[in-house]
C-alpha cells in the first residue's frame, strides 16, 4: 500500500491563497504567466521573420481581452446547467477567476481582436497568426497548470504509477463552493487515484510546439499555415483526452460537445493548410512592416530636428574666424607714401 502510493501524484492541498482580503489563485497566475510566455515568443518569431518590434505587444492589447471574454462565453454557453439551473448563482457565470475558460471560444474571438489590431498596423493577420501559434499552444500547457491546483479536468480511476490522487476539500463559509477549498487531512475522494488528463494535455501541447516550430523552421511555412499545423495538432490530443475525461459535459449523438468541436476543427485546419499552400511561399519581410513603423532610411522627427539645428549651427561662421580670414585694411600711411610717389606737378613759363 505504501509502495503504491508513492508511485501516484498528490494533489495541491488548495488552489487559493488569501494576503488579507485578497485572494490569490493559481489559476489566475497560471492563465497570466501563459500570456505572457506568448507575447514574448511571437514577439521574437514576428521580428525574425522581419515584421516590426512591439507589434505583438500592441495586437495584444486587442487580442487578450477578446480572447478571455470568448473563452468564458464558450464555456457558459457549452454548460449553461453550471450557472442557470435551480439552485445555482447565475452571476458565478462571470467568475473567470474560478477556472471555466473554453479555448474554442478565446481563440475565435482573440482573432477577431488581432483582426482589429492588424488592419489598425497594415498587416497580415495570417502571418501574424504563424507568429504566435506556438506561443498559444504552450500558454495553454501553462494554463492546466492551473486545473492541477482546482483539482479538476481528470480522468477516471487508474492504477498506473502517474495516477493522481484527489482530495476532498472543505469550505466551512461556502460548502457548495469547493473549489476554493483546503484538502485537510488528505482525505482520498472515491474514484483517487484518477488520471491527469490535463497532464496528458499539457504534454501533447508541448509537442505540438516542438512539431510546429520544427515544420515552420524546416518547410519555411506562411499564409497562416503554421497556425493551421497548431489547431490540427492540437485537436488530434484533445480529441481523445477529452473522452478520457469525467467532469461534467453536454454530449451530441453519444460524443462530448469538445470532442465534435475536435473533430471539426481538424477537418477545417486540414483543409486551409492545404488551400494556403497553393499561395506559394512565405510572405516576403518588407509586407510584415507596420504602416505607422519607420522605414530602414527614416530617422524619428526629433532626432531630424536636432541634426538640422546642428547642421546650421556648424556651417555659421565664428566671429573669430571672420576676422581672421577678412582681408586687413591697409593703414593710412600707406595711403600718403602712394600719394607721395606720384609726380610733382611745376609751374613753368
Amino acid at each position: 500500500m505504501i509502495s503504491a502510493y508513492l508511485t501516484t501524484i498528490p494533489s495541491p492541498d488548495r488552489g487559493v491563497w488569501h494576503v488579507g482580503p485578497i485572494p490569490i489563485r493559481a489559476y489566475a497566475l497560471c492563465i497570466i504567466a501563459g500570456i505572457i510566455v506568448a507575447i514574448w515568443w511571437g514577439e521574437r518569431r514576428w521580428a525574425a521573420r522581419g515584421g516590426t518590434k512591439g507589434t505583438v505587444v500592441d495586437l495584444a492589447v486587442f487580442a487578450v481581452p477578446f480572447g478571455l471574454v470568448g473563452g468564458r462565453l464558450y464555456h457558459v454557453l457549452t454548460d449553461p446547467e453550471l450557472y442557470f439551473t435551480e439552485g445555482k448563482n447565475p452571476w458565478n457565470a462571470f467568475a473567470i477567476w474560478d477556472g471555466g475558460l473554453g479555448i474554442w471560444g478565446a481563440i475565435a474571438l482573440g482573432a477577431v481582436g488581432a483582426l482589429i489590431a492588424c488592419r489598425r498596423k497594415g498587416i497580415p493577420l495570417p502571418a501574424m497568426a504563424d507568429a504566435i501559434a506556438p506561443g498559444i499552444v504552450v500558454a495553454q500547457a501553462i494554463g492546466r497548470i492551473g486545473n492541477y491546483f482546482n483539482q479538476e479536468l481528470y480522468g477516471a480511476h487508474t492504477d498506473l504509477p502517474w495516477g493522481l490522487e484527489v482530495y476532498q476539500r472543505f469550505n466551512p463559509e461556502d460548502p457548495d463552493n469547493l473549489l476554493n477549498g483546503v484538502a485537510t487531512g488528505h482525505i482520498p475522494l472515491p474514484e483517487s487515484p484518477v488520471h491527469p488528463t490535463f497532464l496528458y494535455e499539457l504534454l501533447w501541447n508541448l509537442l505540438v510546439a516542438l512539431l510546429v516550430v520544427w515544420a515552420d523552421k524546416r518547410f519555411k511555412l506562411g499564409h497562416g499555415r503554421v497556425f493551421a499545423l497548431y489547431v490540427a495538432g492540437y485537436t488530434v490530443g484533445r480529441g481523445w483526452i477529452e473522452m478520457m475525461r469525467t467532469d461534467t459535459a453536454n454530449h451530441i449523438l453519444g460524443l462530448r460537445v469538445n470532442v465534435w468541436t475536435s473533430i471539426l476543427l481538424f477537418a477545417g485546419a486540414v483543409v486551409y493548410f492545404v488551400a494556403a499552400g497553393r499561395r506559394g511561399p512565405r510572405e516576403l519581410p518588407e509586407t510584415l512592416r507596420s504602416k505607422d513603423a519607420p522605414g530602414p532610411d527614416e530617422t524619428p522627427v526629433a532626432a531630424s530636428e536636432e541634426a538640422s539645428a546642428s547642421a546650421s549651427a556648424s556651417e555659421e561662421p565664428e566671429p573669430a574666424k571672420v576676422a581672421a580670414e577678412a582681408p586687413a585694411e591697409k593703414p593710412a600711411e600707406d595711403a600718403s607714401s602712394a600719394s607721395a610717389e606720384e609726380p610733382k606737378k611745376t609751374d613753368e613759363s
